[in-house]
Formats: C-alpha cells, sequence, structure tokens
C-alpha cells in the first residue's frame, strides 16, 4: 500500500509541476507576442516615417556637378537617412509610365527639373521639424522648390501617438494580468506541498533549508518556461515571415535580445517571488489551518 500511495504521491507532483510550467508558458508566451507587437510597431512607425520625404526641385541651369555635390552635403545633414538624384530624363521616363503617354513627344521638349528625394530620420518626422528643414532647403541657392505631405504627416503622427498609448495601456494590464496569473499558480503549486514543508519543519529543518530548493526549482520553471515560450513565439515569427516577407525589414536583433532576457527574467523573478511568500506563508501556518 505504501508503494502505491508513494507512486500516486510522485505522480501528483509531476503532474503540479507540469501544470505550473505550461501556465507559466502560456502566460510568458502572451506577454512575448505583445512585446513583439510593440517592437514592431515602433519599427513600422520609424519606416512609415522615414518614407515621408522631400522632392527638392533644383533650379534650371544648375550642372550635374554641382546637383551631386548638393546631394553630397545633404547626406551629412544630421536629419536625412538617405538621398536619391533625380535626372530630368529620368523624371519624364517615370511620369511617361504613370500618364501612358508621350509628353515629351507632343510638347517637343523636357519640362521637368532634376530633383533630389530625400527620406527624413524618423525623430525628425514632426511639423515643426519639417517646416525647419523646409526653411533651411529653401535657403539653398541651387533649390527651387521643395514638395512633402504636409496634411499626410500631421495625420500619421496623430495616428501613430493613438496607438502607442493604446499598445502602453494594453501592455499595462497584461502585464498585470500575468503577475497575478503566475502567482495564483504557484501559490497553487505550494498549497500542494504543504504537508511536506510541514513534516520537514517537525523533523527540526531550518526555514532556510525547506526554502531553497523550492525557490530553485521555482527559478528552472521559470526559465524553462521563458523557454518554451520563446521556442512558440519562434514558430509564429517563423509562418509569419513566410507570410509577409516584408516583416524582415522591421527586425531588430538587439531588441529581440532584450525580449528574450526580459521574459527570462520575468519568468524567473515572478516565480522566485511568488514561491517565496506561498513558502512562507506554509512555513508560519497553523497546522489546523493546513487542512482548510
Amino acid at each position: 500500500m505504501i508503494p502505491q500511495e508513494e507512486s500516486y504521491y510522485q505522480r501528483r507532483i509531476a503532474t503540479s509541476q507540469f501544470t505550473t510550467i505550461i501556465s507559466i508558458t502560456l502566460v510568458l508566451f502572451l506577454m512575448g507576442l505583445l512585446g513583439m507587437i510593440l517592437l514592431h510597431a515602433q519599427k513600422l512607425s520609424d519606416y512609415v516615417k522615414e518614407n515621408i520625404g522631400f522632392s527638392i526641385m533644383i533650379r534650371e541651369g544648375v550642372k550635374e556637378s554641382g546637383i551631386l555635390e548638393l546631394k553630397k552635403n545633404l547626406d551629412g545633414q544630421y536629419f536625412v537617412k538617405s538621398s536619391e538624384y533625380i535626372p530630368r530624363e529620368r523624371a519624364a521616363e517615370k511620369l511617361q509610365d504613370e500618364l501612358g503617354e508621350d509628353f515629351i513627344g507632343f510638347l517637343g521638349y523636357n519640362p521637368l527639373l532634376p530633383s533630389i528625394d530625400l527620406r527624413i530620420r524618423a525623430p525628425y518626422a514632426t511639423v515643426d521639424s519639417l517646416n525647419r528643414i523646409e526653411k533651411r532647403l529653401l535657403s539653398i541657392p541651387e533649390v527651387k522648390e521643395v514638395y512633402y505631405q504636409k496634411s499626410l504627416v500631421d495625420v500619421i503622427n496623430r495616428n501613430l501617438e493613438k496607438i502607442s498609448l493604446i499598445l502602453l495601456g494594453f501592455s499595462g494590464v497584461l502585464l498585470f494580468i500575468a503577475i497575478v496569473l503566475i502567482n495564483n499558480t504557484i501559490r497553487l503549486s505550494v498549497y500542494s506541498k504543504r504537508f511536506i514543508i510541514r513534516s520537514m519543519q517537525l523533523v527540526g529543518a531550518t526555514e532556510g533549508f525547506i526554502r531553497k530548493p523550492l525557490l530553485a526549482r521555482s527559478i528552472l520553471h521559470g526559465c524553462i518556461s521563458a523557454f518554451l515560450a520563446l521556442l512558440m513565439l519562434m514558430l509564429l515569427t517563423y509562418f509569419a515571415l513566410e507570410q509577409i516577407p516584408e516583416l524582415l525589414e522591421l527586425q531588430d536583433p538587439i531588441m529581440l535580445v532584450a525580449l528574450v532576457l526580459f521574459l527570462f527574467f520575468l519568468g524567473s523573478f515572478i516565480s522566485w517571488i511568488s514561491t517565496y511568500f506561498a513558502v512562507r506563508k506554509y512555513l508560519r501556518i497553523r497546522t489546523d489551518l493546513l487542512y482548510t
């Protein structure tokens, strides 16, 4: 009978540990998924902002060498991400493709001016910054006109701010829920070991001796859960990239490493702190309350 009871007890312990790991894994997976959404949202925001740019029309008569020198100077400016020189011939070809007609043959000459397309760094893609940059560009002698979509910039920035606030608020709520769920899962796991804790106390084990293996196991469970959650996120990312290859441009290795470290820290720390307080409770609880 004793071997059967011991086998039954071991199965209950294993089931409890398995349930704890799976529960923490699912919570960390949701946290990691939200973290990836936030990271991609920031990168997508920067990508959208950096595609807001200026079309700088060059004055008639400026030599190509002068335009290339101007492009080189602009590339050195702190607010410029990239630039592209568009000769008037190429501008004409693009316009002909869009119109579907040979307007040069009809007019007898090419009325388009050479231009430089600028892409602005994300931090400077605000209305105020773009206005200052526009004035700065117009002060250059070779520049005739500067074009950019002012109304679009304002709409993009306002919408991105709203989306960011919503995501941050949702992140805070989900983080709170994650902490509560992991804490409750750990408390239930420790609850199933309450009689072991009391038995160890009765044979003279100190609180530190009892607590140490339970805390070590909780950290291990947190790390295993984080590892499993990351595997799930990697599989999800793999399938997402297969469907939308453009997402690869939004990947940031440094931020992804930070997310990995955060999940390991979150899983280990919450498991450790929850186990610590749960064990302390059953170390100090009265014997009659162990049965309630």
